[in-house]
C-alpha cells in the first residue's frame, strides 16, 4: 500500500529506468564539458595533421631528440 501511496503523490508517473542488462535499451547521448577554461592570451589548438606534418618536415622526433642531447652540456 505505501507504493501506491507514493505513485500517487508523484503524480502517477513513474520513473521507468531501462534494464542495464538489455544491449538494445536506450542511452543518453554523452556530453563533454571541458573542465579546463582558455586563459587570455593561450594559443587555441591548432589541426594536428598539420602539427605531425610540420613535424615530419622537420625531421621526427629524432631531430628533436638530437637537438635536445646537443643543447646538453658535457659532464
Amino acid at each position: 500500500m505505501p507504493f501506491l501511496l507514493s505513485l500517487a503523490l508523484a503524480g502517477g508517473a513513474a520513473m521507468v529506468q531501462p534494464d542495464p542488462l538489455d544491449a538494445r535499451a536506450p542511452v543518453p547521448p554523452a556530453r563533454h564539458a571541458p573542465i579546463f577554461k582558455p586563459r587570455p592570451g593561450d594559443t587555441p589548438p591548432g589541426d594536428w595533421k598539420q602539427a605531425n606534418d610540420a613535424v615530419l618536415k622537420a625531421g621526427g622526433w629524432k631531430a628533436y631528440a638530437r637537438e635536445a642531447a646537443a643543447s646538453e652540456p658535457k659532464r
